[in-house]
């Protein structure tokens, strides 16, 4: 654990100009008119920082993009003005960790005394973090058995904590890894100290995310290239699924990060870059990358959408409609 210098003047985080110039430009897609009440018709793509492994897990807190380098094993933050610190080295926690494995930290999220949650793929928990890199374990079994890989999680309004716990960060087979101890690849629910899963019938859930009144859950489920909603009962209790996307079969990402507007609308990764939709699956636009996106955060208020996509972190000026994680600071 440790907190370096600024890397921002490092050649490590610049990209080659011939890279620069050979991949195709970042724009922005409007397939219905709609989307120019979240995003400004002249808004510009602004790649902030590149030159990582791979990235994930963006979380806007105290005036920073945090955010993980799965590949990497390092957890980051980056400012508006491009300077990067690392803040914590080994951020998976896996001891002795392959090289070029999914095995770092991944998804983060504010916790209510200041800290963060951060998702270790490698050790299979959840720890909290603070500023300075001080790790301490927070959840990492189910039942008596370990989790399978931590993926991302988000507060509900009532306090709870939700989780999806796919099998990424098992790298000697995922499912078929010996060390895999749960019968199923789960979305968990954390609330009075007790761990349960909800769900446990879908094939790679990643991404999550609440409505803005906390009366649907969204979930991005990898394997079946789809966006789930359920209904959520002020008990925690689900009701049936629905399917608001089916994603197209087209290179270039899929249904891996997701987060909600103010407005309802969701914002995930899909084939090319970020999709925006309705909460009915009608789709407002895309915004298009030269890397394959993972995952997003809205930050700065609720007035910027920051991605994490490949080897750089990118940042889309919106306007004021990105609903702030419960907790944030």
């Amino acid at each position: 654990m440790r907190l370096s210098a600024s890397l921002s003047a490092l050649a490590l985080f610049a990209a080659p100009v011939a890279a620069q110039e050979a991949a195709p430009a970042p724009r922005i897609e409007r397939a219905d008119p709609a989307l120019d009440a979240l995003i400004a018709p002249n808004a510009a793509i602004e790649r902030v920082a590149t030159g990582f492994t791979f990235v994930e897990g963006p979380l806007w807190h105290q005036g920073k993009l945090w955010f993980s380098d799965v590949n990497g094993d390092k957890l980051r933050t980056v400012d508006r003005a491009g300077n990067v610190v690392e803040l914590l080295d080994n951020s998976g926690g896996l001891p002795n960790p392959p090289k070029g494995k999914s095995i770092g930290s991944n998804g983060l999220v504010p916790a209510a005394d200041g800290r963060v949650l951060m998702a270790q793929m490698g050790a299979r928990r959840i720890v909290k973090v603070d500023a300075a890199g001080k790790v301490e374990p927070f959840v990492d079994r189910l039942d008596g058995k370990r989790l399978n890989s931590p993926n991302d999680m988000v507060y509900a309004s009532d306090g709870s904590l939700w989780i999806t716990d796919p099998p990424f960060g098992l790298f000697n087979g995922m499912d078929k890894d010996p060390a895999k101890e749960l019968p199923y690849n789960g979305v968990l629910r954390y609330a009075d100290g007790k761990l349960t899963a909800p769900i446990t019938d879908l094939v790679l859930p990643n991404g999550i995310g609440f409505s803005p009144k906390g009366d649907t859950l969204y979930i991005a489920d990898f394997g079946q290239a789809t966006i789930f909603a359920y209904p959520v009962a002020r008990s925690g209790k689900l009701g049936a699924r629905r399917t608001v996307f089916v994603f197209p079969k087209e290179p270039g990402g899929g249904a891996d990060g997701l987060k909600v507007d103010k407005r309802g609308n969701i914002w995930a990764t899909g084939p090319g870059g970020i999709w925006i939709m309705t909460a009915a699956g009608k789709q407002l636009g895309r915004i298009r990358l030269p890397e394959t996106a993972a995952n997003l955060a809205f930050g700065e208020g609720g007035n910027a959408l920051w991605i994490t996509a490949s080897k750089s972190v990118y940042r889309v000026p919106i306007k004021g409609v990105g609903m702030m994680p419960r907790f944030a600071k």
